[in-house]
């Protein structure tokens, strides 16, 4: 029987589909569309999904714990989770697996107003660190960093939520928190909603790799050509979001009107979520972590974030990264010419 938390989420998204399109629902791990969807907005716009017969359906999830979960349980087919809950679910005997790293660089730290005497992360001790829900990665990620800094995630510092965005920036700004343990989009919103913050060194953290597309491995073997066609297209939007990003945010509202602040001009609209798209494009980079293909899962990156987070205590067991994560469709989801894309993206009017 699904939970209340589940029937909500999947029956507050339902949509129909045009003649042969089927809808693909997918979790996106953030209570809001934000301009990071932008990817999944320009493949619709630019007919990419339409020709492969899918109208994808995104589905905001409370975070990455609530993704996995939702997954596990067959609610819903794909998601994009951070690593962090894979490696305790596959232990319980989920057989799921990351098949596109979307995010090469970690998108997640702790941040502390701009002027705050906060210098270290040592300093957190005795302080409050809020974050976007309890299932989002910012906690297991917040908890890995205090213990690398010698402190007791337990005890030492309390973890609560803030929610985002505005309402995060406002609780910080109110010394309800001292810290926040969000991720690159949403510190772009708090500084869009008038607070500036400052991130505090994470160490090897942030060069650990972050969310991609997540499947059980029979949906993956059953619809094949599916999990190609959805990550192909957001590797090709993902492309000309970077090429043109001012274009990629027009195309996000005409996909998805609410994700147009209200009580802005146009012109501010646009130039606060284009720094928000670009804060995320930094982590959409091949370079960042240093590999060749959209999608490719970097193996000994992935081993080095579970002894990371092994080490600290975040995860009680290691499982080999290769069940974490496949490239077994990279080769296919990689057949589409990038340059041409990106000339697009930069014609694009």
């Amino acid at each position: 029987m699904k939970t209340t938390f589940t029937a909500a989420i999947l029956l507050g998204t339902a949509f129909s589909a045009h003649a042969g399109e089927t809808v693909v629902k997918v979790g996106f791990c953030a209570r809001t569309i934000t301009s990071a969807a932008a990817p999944f907005a320009i493949a619709m716009k630019r007919g990419w999904y339409g020709k492969a017969g899918l109208k994808v359906q995104l589905v905001p999830v409370p975070g990455s714990t609530d993704c996995v979960k939702l997954v596990a349980t067959g609610d819903l087919p794909w998601s994009l989770p951070s690593i962090e809950p894979i490696p305790a679910a596959r232990q319980q005997g989920v057989k799921a697996k990351i098949f596109y790293t979307a995010y090469q660089g970690n998108i997640y730290g702790i941040a502390v107003l701009k002027e705050s005497a906060i210098r270290s992360v040592k300093d957190l001790k005795g302080k409050k660190i809020g974050v976007a829900s309890m299932g989002s990665a910012g906690v297991p990620v917040a908890r890995g960093i205090l213990a690398m800094n010698g402190l007791d995630p337990d005890n030492d510092a309390q973890i609560v939520v803030v929610g985002e965005a505005a309402q995060a920036a406002a609780l910080i700004r109110g010394g309800q928190v001292q810290a926040l343990s969000l991720y690159d989009t949403q510190y772009a919103l708090v500084e869009s909603a008038g607070q500036p913050v400052r991130l505090l060194d994470s160490g090897p953290v942030a060069r650990f790799p972050s969310n991609g597309f997540f499947a059980l491995e029979e949906t993956v073997k059953k619809d094949r050509a599916r999990a190609v066609a959805l990550t192909q297209g957001y590797a090709m939007g993902t492309v000309f979001a970077m090429a043109n990003p001012e274009a990629a945010v027009k195309i996000l509202y005409d996909v998805y009107p609410q994700t147009k602040p209200s009580g802005k001009t146009d012109e501010q609209a646009l130039r606060d979520d284009v720094k928000t798209l670009l804060a995320r494009a930094e982590h959409w980079k091949l370079e960042a972590g240093g590999v060749k293909r959209w999608g490719e899962s970097s193996i000994k990156d992935f081993d080095a974030y579970e002894d990371f987070l092994l080490k600290w205590g975040v995860i009680k067991q290691k499982v080999p990264a290769t069940d974490l994560v496949t490239n077994d469709l990279l080769d296919a989801i990689n057949q589409f010419d990038a340059d041409k894309i990106a000339n697009e993206a930069r014609a694009y009017r």
